[in-house]
């Protein structure tokens, strides 16, 4: 009797063990898809930026709609705006916290624009100056028409700062409000900000 009953436990324990790896497995699967699946299906590249061509239209799967609201992107169409994210520099590297980057280039054919740099979980980063972006009403324009911007643990000369602590991946997000016509056609031919490392990594 105590023999059938302790096979008997065994058997639930199992299956209640096999249930909880099942369940786990679900729901990681899915929250991985949900993660990648805004930017591995229908992406288009331009430099180190990309972005997915079904965010905010019409022709969006129920994948890509829960990738954006997981992600928190919280795309309006296509016409009010695109979203590209870099997650590497133009050297092809991970985007690193600790490193400091320079970012350039000229302002996106847009109505307005941003750009925001996000910590690895998709929060901003603790910026003692209040600066978490750079966009086109704070953008300082060189002679060239040029915007730029620095990220790292300290500021660099004659740059706008966007302090990035710690140690861990980050993500940039360009956000373009209003894009012209032809960008909303064409993705790809974005004029894609640089993104360069500058000096060693923290």
């Amino acid at each position: 009797m105590a023999v059938q009953q302790t096979s008997r436990l065994r058997r639930i324990a199992i299956g209640f063990a096999l249930y909880l790896g099942a369940v786990a497995l679900g729901l990681g699967s899915a929250w991985w898809v949900l993660k990648k699946a805004p930017f591995t299906n229908r992406t288009v590249q331009a430099g180190a930026w990309r972005t997915n061509t079904l965010a905010g239209s019409t022709d969006a799967d129920m994948y890509t709609r829960a990738g954006v609201a997981v992600n928190g992107l919280l795309a309006l169409g296509r016409d009010e705006t695109m979203y590209f994210i870099a997650t590497h520099d133009d050297a092809g590297r991970p985007l690193r916290s600790q490193c400091s980057y320079r970012v350039a280039g000229e302002p996106p054919k847009a109505r307005w624009w941003s750009v925001t740099v996000y910590a690895d979980d998709m929060f901003l980063f603790d910026a003692p100056n209040q600066h978490y972006s750079l966009n086109g009403s704070t953008a300082q324009l060189d002679a060239q028409g040029r915007f730029a911007f620095s990220t790292g643990h300290q500021a660099q000369p004659d740059t706008f700062w966007l302090p990035t602590p710690g140690n861990r991946g980050m993500v940039m997000t360009l956000r373009l409000y209003n894009p012209e016509p032809s960008l909303q056609a064409a993705p790809a031919s974005l004029v894609p900000p640089t993104i360069q490392q500058t000096g060693d990594c923290a």
